[in-house]
């Protein structure tokens, strides 16, 4: 019996991380390029979150005003934001900071997704997950908010465990995103696709030469 080539990919993100949603991004181009060459390839992908500021409070902080004492300056930050979005629009993506009102703590979209990962296949979980990040970075919604996070808990039919699950990954990495396929080739930050292709190609290498 011939056994099909098999993918496996952990890719660590935090929702507040606008590297993460270009990273995402680039990461579905590479996967579509690599499914293109390869279809006998079984792709798996496991979506594990990180909290960069576990000490934020649970209403959030003011936008601005963290990331000017974050960087120093309206001018620094005015300066980063527009490299994020000369890198955002490469990829696709419109980053609207000036929506975004608060830096919001992450713990109940967390929960959220921890919920999602065991109630819906694959492919809704991704849609949730790009559908947080356009809420944040795109919509200037807040993802502490748990009447927006029910209202999308409900449209994507996940029911919220009586008992919160674990969302946040125990393994810290360097760094967000962060990608590992088979175990055992890393990759970090938002990489263009051809270097995760390059990266993916690498790890499976061996499974496509025995097949």
């Amino acid at each position: 019996m011939t056994t099909h080539p098999r993918l496996r990919v952990d890719i660590h993100v935090e929702l507040i991380c606008p590297w993460c949603q270009i990273g995402k991004r680039h990461f579905e181009r590479a996967r579509a390029l690599l499914k293109a060459e390869h279809p006998e390839l079984a792709v798996e992908v496991h979506w594990h979150l990180q909290t960069l500021l576990p000490d934020l409070p649970e209403e959030g902080l003011p936008f601005q005003a963290f990331y000017e004492h974050r960087l120093g300056s309206a001018a620094a930050v005015a300066v980063r934001q527009s490299q994020v979005k000369a890198a955002g629009r490469a990829a696709g993506l419109d980053f609207a900071f000036e929506r975004i009102e608060r830096m919001p703590h992450t713990g109940l979209a967390h929960a959220l997704l921890a919920d999602a990962r065991e109630q819906l296949e694959p492919e809704g979980f991704e849609l949730l997950l790009e559908r947080l990040f356009a809420a944040h970075f795109q919509q200037g919604e807040s993802l502490s908010d748990p009447l927006l996070l029910a209202a999308l808990a409900d449209g994507f039919g996940v029911v919220p465990a009586a008992v919160a699950r674990p969302a946040v990954s125990p393994l810290q990495t360097p760094g967000v995103p962060y990608f590992v396929f088979n175990r055992s080739y890393a990759i970090s930050g938002a990489r263009p696709a051809s270097d995760l292709l390059a990266v993916m190609g690498q790890a499976v290498q061996p499974g496509l030469l025995r097949g």
